[in-house]
């Protein structure tokens, strides 16, 4: 059972991650556009650089965020429990896994 919770986490995981991989690229598929957009309305080179640099602050926002999402991610991961390896049988008062000894 706890392997399938772990592959459950696991995969949860990789589809959050997915996500943020995804709105990332749309983000900075968005700033590449808007900065087309700005350097052909704009003749003055200094308009052009301005929106080149832009384009790049967006870039990077974009990816400080998905790398931000990754981690979050992956800290929920560690804070459901899951992959301790332990579990505690109150009958006994060991910490371990039953080894089947029929009485316990």
């Amino acid at each position: 059972m706890q392997s399938g919770k772990n592959a459950a986490a696991s995969a949860k995981e990789t589809a959050s991650n997915v996500a943020a991989s995804a709105k990332a690229g749309m983000e900075k598929t968005k700033a590449t556009l808007q900065e087309k957009g700005e350097k052909m309305t704009a003749h003055d080179p200094m308009q052009k650089e301005m929106a080149r640099e832009k384009k790049e602050e967006r870039k990077h926002e974009a990816e400080y965020e998905k790398q931000a999402a990754k981690e979050h991610n992956a800290a929920q991961k560690q804070t459901t429990g899951i992959g301790t390896g332990t579990h505690s049988y109150t009958t006994t008062n060991v910490t371990g896994h039953r080894t089947g000894t029929g009485g316990i």
